[in-house]
């Protein structure tokens, strides 16, 4: 097991957390720029949670894996009524919120998938989309610390 699967803790413990809580971190959201285990005293002030609960096979989940947890996913959503932003973090992420939403509403074709964009949602939610924080998209250039923090900055500023 590596990465949450190992820690207990989404987003942990692998170069994609580390890049993301270095970012909330700057961004004002954590009081600590890293995480390493569920039990190194992070504090954050959002929620973190993955749409798969655990690592598929080379990192590519199977629509089954991911309709097996689809419920744990909108049992969170949920429970999360105080909410007002959700940022979805890969394109995988985004589709399985949206598919959420198609569920009670009759959404635009106009949401799409673009690092950045931002949807009001019709139950009063702000939807933000970004780039899956891997390794491999860091090294391309395709996201970077610089735009994670702006984009965490924004949802930071739309959450008030």
């Amino acid at each position: 097991a590596h990465g949450g699967t190992r820690t207990g803790r989404a987003f942990t413990g692998d170069k994609s957390g580390d890049l993301l809580y270095r970012s909330l971190f700057k961004a004002g959201l954590s009081n600590q720029a890293e995480s390493n285990n569920i039990n190194d005293d992070l504090q954050l002030s959002c929620y973190i949670t993955n749409v798969l609960k655990c690592v598929p096979p080379e990192d590519k989940p199977t629509m089954t894996e991911l309709n097996n947890c689809s419920s744990f996913l909108e049992r969170e959503l949920s429970l999360l009524s105080k909410a007002k932003v959700f940022i979805t973090i890969g394109q995988v992420a985004f589709k399985e919120i949206l598919k959420f939403y198609k569920q009670k509403y009759s959404l635009p074709k106009t949401i799409i998938f673009k690092h950045g964009a931002k949807y009001n949602m019709p139950d009063n939610k702000i939807l933000i989309s970004s780039y899956h924080t891997s390794p491999r998209n860091f090294n391309t250039g395709i996201i970077n610390e610089a735009k994670m923090i702006k984009l965490f900055i924004m949802a930071k500023k739309l959450s008030r």
